[in-house]
């Protein structure tokens, strides 16, 4: 993995409400950042067991999404 690309870990409740997400910004609850991030790289995401999964983006896409759900909300 280089430098310039970012894990985002979740971790999903048995309901599949989403408990815990990396790299959330403050004004955005776990399940939007999800959210956002499933609409924008669905791609880039992958299941893991135990309830959990992973985005792997780069760094600039996370920065843009950040900034684009800042100015959306």
């Amino acid at each position: 993995m280089n430098s310039q690309q970012v894990i985002i870990h979740v971790r999903f409740a048995p309901n599949g409400t989403v408990v815990q997400i990396s790299g959330r910004p403050a004004k955005l609850t776990p399940h939007q950042w999800f959210d956002v991030l499933n609409a924008r790289a669905g791609h880039a995401y992958r299941p893991l067991a135990g309830g959990r999964g992973v985005f792997r983006l780069t760094r600039a896409a996370v920065d843009a999404f950040r900034q684009e759900a800042a100015t959306a909300r």
